[in-house]
């Protein structure tokens, strides 16, 4: 049987998951593929990480130019993460001729189209299945599965940190900064968990998503991102009551003759939806193909064993195009740009939801409507509470559901009702989605 020779770079939870299951599973994938993966290297700095590692001691090293410069080393894993050492790591193992596979979501978000270059002028190939949910395979299927499809609609549950957080604050009715230091406990969220709760995490993600379904690069700094700090234990509440579901939602829109739309933000999603039900640190993505109509991913989007299933299956196809001869078979990214126009946030429609906080007195509502009916934007309902804001004495929440408008009149109309005397608070403002 013929094998290839592998070097992972970066042996910590997700490099050591891959160690720990190549190594466990070998036979089987060996009979499967009719080829061996073979674990030649394994690096990193740090020997806590190595140790205990089931490989014999001659594998480990800490010096990755040992690796990348290894002739007969012909697959290269990334998993160190981050943007600037990883980015080194990948660059040169391109430009040797060696096939990447690496998980890092940041780096291909904001420099895949650079590397992408890369592995096409070099005649060689990088694959990123673990970059996006985790063991879900929704890159080999936007890629290969539905390769005769555009793609309208993609909406994605991609960040298990919120998805917990949100999750447990509508189950047990607990506050955010309560949720949030149990997640840290039990390791869901990182002791600094800024990338995850303002959304960029997601936003990389969605990114990746959205470049590999419409054939352009669009960018991260394109993608529109809002984070979960600002959904209080009362949004959560009021949006059941109106037969919602709060979650952190990447939508991706458009395609076709349509301008393309990126974004991450809460989203009110109805009951009725089966994004709603996906709860806990679980992943999923619902993409809607023109010919194939809707489908569903789910599964678990991050942790050792998840990750490493995914980038196993990324060493499966290097290993299938070594065997046939054809290392660029299924290339990374595929540019057709049929249709590379973005729409800005400015220009994306939606209904919202906003919550007021506003003076306990009367001619409030009139106030706000006014400002509302001026910027051309239809109300949908009004809920009023007795119970005051603990935060802003002699005052009341006030809740809006508007209709459909563009994102630039509703953002400027907040601006001026959040001018207006009788409000006490920054009014939250949410996105509903339909699924239309």
């Amino acid at each position: 049987m013929k094998q290839i020779n592998i070097g992972l770079i970066g042996a910590g939870i997700v490099g050591g998951g891959v160690v720990k299951n190549l190594t466990r599973n070998s036979d089987l994938i060996a009979e499967r593929l009719g080829i061996r993966l073979n674990l030649k290297w394994v690096c990193d700095k740090d020997e806590s990480k190595t140790k205990g590692l089931p490989v014999p001691a001659s594998v480990i090293t800490p010096d990755a130019q040992r690796v990348l410069g290894d002739p007969d080393t012909h697959v290269i894993i990334e998993l160190v993460g981050g943007t600037g050492f990883a980015k080194t790591v990948i660059l040169d193992a391109l430009s040797r001729g060696k096939v990447v596979v690496t998980a890092n979501k940041a780096l291909l978000a904001h420099h895949g189209e650079e590397i992408f270059a890369a592995a096409t002028k070099h005649n060689t190939n990088i694959f990123y299945e673990a970059s996006v949910c985790g063991g879900i395979p929704i890159i080999k299927a936007l890629r290969e599965g539905f390769v005769a499809n555009h793609f309208p609609l993609i909406y994605g549950i991609v960040n298990g940190t919120c998805n917990y957080i949100l999750s447990r604050m509508t189950a047990e009715g607990k506050d955010f900064n309560d949720v949030l230091a149990e997640a840290q406990k039990l390791g869901y969220a990182e002791a600094d968990p800024t990338l995850d709760i303002e959304g960029g995490d997601s936003a990389h993600k969605a990114t990746i998503l959205a470049s590999l379904a419409h054939g352009f690069w669009t960018g991260y700094d394109n993608t529109y991102v809002e984070g979960i700090k600002h959904v209080s234990q009362f949004d959560i509440q009021i949006a059941r009551e109106l037969g919602y579901t709060i979650k952190l939602l990447a939508i991706i829109k458009g395609g076709d003759a349509q301008p393309v739309e990126v974004r991450v933000h809460p989203t009110l999603i109805p009951h009725s939806h089966v994004l709603a039900s996906v709860n806990g640190v679980f992943n999923a993505v619902a993409v809607r193909g023109d010919v194939v109509g809707d489908t569903m991913f789910y599964g678990r989007g991050a942790g050792a064993d998840a990750t490493s299933s995914a980038v196993i299956s990324d060493l499966a196809d290097a290993a299938l195009n070594y065997k046939f001869g054809s290392i660029q078979r299924v290339p990374a990214f595929v540019a057709h740009r049929l249709n590379a126009r973005l729409r800005t946030i400015d220009e994306v429609e939606s209904r919202y939801y906003l919550r007021l906080t506003v003076a306990d007195e009367s001619g409030v509502i009139a106030k706000v409507a006014t400002v509302l009916a001026e910027a051309g934007i239809s109300i949908a309902s009004v809920l009023q509470r007795e119970a005051p804001e603990p935060k802003a004495p002699n005052s009341v929440p006030l809740i809006f559901m508007l209709h459909t408008a563009k994102d630039a009149a509703v953002r400027s109309a907040v601006e001026k009702i959040d001018r207006l005397p009788v409000i006490k608070q920054k009014t939250v403002v949410i996105r509903v989605e339909s699924f239309e």
